[in-house]
């Protein structure tokens, strides 16, 4: 599985982004996807997951209310929404593949991972 993501950048505070994580290679029907994101000097954190067969959802308490995950399937892409973007939000955000399809929000049970886009909040 080959995991590539786009839609970084840089926005004010308050701002909104859309991330995309467009899949490739052989998927699995019970995979879960999730992203994470790491901040410099501060270990990768969990942010959202979402399954590909139902389409539920999991959030970091941080996030919730101001992201949103969600997936189209025919395009094998999984998209963040992010919204009321804070400085604090800023890092690389990752995308990850699970593909024991369980909605865990620790790096270790993730097999597949992209190779991050930077974003950037400024205040």
């Amino acid at each position: 599985v080959q995991l590539v993501e786009s839609g970084g950048g840089l926005v004010q505070a308050g701002g909104s982004l859309r991330l995309s994580c467009a899949a490739s290679g052989r998927t699995f029907s019970r995979t879960a996807m999730g992203w994470f994101r790491q901040a410099p000097g501060k270990e990768r954190e969990f942010v959202a997951v979402i399954s590909w067969s139902d389409g539920n959802t999991r959030y970091a308490d941080s996030v919730k209310g101001r992201f949103t995950i969600s997936r189209d399937n025919a395009k094998n892409t999984v998209y963040l929404q992010m919204n009321s973007l804070k400085p604090e939000d800023t890092a690389v955000y990752y995308c990850a593949a699970d593909v024991d399809g369980l909605l865990r929000s620790t790096t270790s049970t993730y097999r597949f991972w992209g190779r991050g886009t930077q974003v950037t909040v400024s205040t």
